[in-house]
């Protein structure tokens, strides 16, 4: 009999998992980083009027935002008329001022003061909804209104 015995075929070795939970954390930060959420998904027609001096808004201050303009295609069961979009809803005037109010109260007690309204009007929009809208926000204090437009030269919006 001898001494040393052969080693019978093992087949493959066992596959190291050791680096797996590295190779999903990684995976998972990489998307976290990489990827944008939506803000709003526009139902009302929403091209902007363009400006000559405009000024870009500090992100550091908290900003909501109240979109005017006519249903798009496909929403036209809520008229022809320039309607309100109060993040993803359509909403009545009578809303805004609520809708000001749950924005406060999602904010921080110290970032209150700051938050800006920023009104996206259409270009073709009555300005009567806008004086309405404004009369609204001046009811609940949100005096700090910024009119989002579009860079470029302003004579083009009288065409």
């Amino acid at each position: 009999m001898s001494k040393f015995k052969k080693k019978k075929d093992g087949g493959l070795p066992a596959i190291s998992t050791a680096s797996l939970p590295d190779i999903v954390f990684m995976l998972l930060f990489f998307f976290m980083v990489a990827t944008v959420m939506r803000e709003n998904s526009l139902k009302i027609q929403n091209s902007l009027p363009v400006a000559d001096q405009v000024e870009k808004l500090d992100k550091k201050n908290p900003i909501s935002y109240i979109y005017m303009g006519k249903p798009s295609a496909g929403y036209e069961k809520f008229g022809t008329e320039a309607t309100i979009q109060l993040n993803d809803n359509f909403a009545s005037l009578s809303e805004v001022g609520a809708f000001i109010s749950a924005e406060r109260a999602a904010l921080r007690e110290e970032l209150i003061p700051f938050l800006t309204v920023s009104l996206k009007v259409d270009k073709e929009a009555n300005m009567g909804i806008v004086g309405d809208v404004k009369q609204e926000l001046r009811k609940v204090n949100a005096l700090k209104i910024n009119y989002t437009t579009g860079k470029g030269d302003a004579l083009t919006n009288m065409q």
